[in-house]
């Protein structure tokens, strides 16, 4: 029995740690690429560095690189902007994607 609770224990911690850096990561850029006509090209140069630490606090270092491109370019270069972050989100999917399939376990 302890052997089954520390297994999901760590099954449970393995995905809070994942919602907090790959799951919100994903939402804020959401929320920039969605919003940028009403953001500041400096708010948005702020929130994709934070996006692009998040990312690299869990390892995804090619999408957190991007990420920090656009970053860099977004007072610039808006047309290079938007291509960044669209490479960045999809590499992210990505590199997540094969954790995703597991089965979730429901507890009552």
């Amino acid at each position: 029995m302890e052997i089954s609770r520390k297994k999901l224990r760590e099954e449970i911690l393995e995905r809070i740690k994942f919602i907090k850096t790959c799951v919100m990561a994903r939402e804020l850029c959401l929320l920039v690429r969605t919003q940028r006509a009403v953001l500041e090209p400096q708010d948005v140069k702020e929130i994709c560095q934070y996006i692009s630490e998040l990312c690299a606090k869990e390892g995804c270092n090619e999408p957190s690189k991007l990420c920090t491109k656009a970053a860099a370019t977004v007072l610039e270069d808006e047309e290079k902007y938007i291509d960044l972050c669209a490479q960045s989100c999809a590499k992210c999917g990505e590199a997540r994607r094969s954790q995703q399939t597991k089965k979730e376990t429901y507890v009552t």
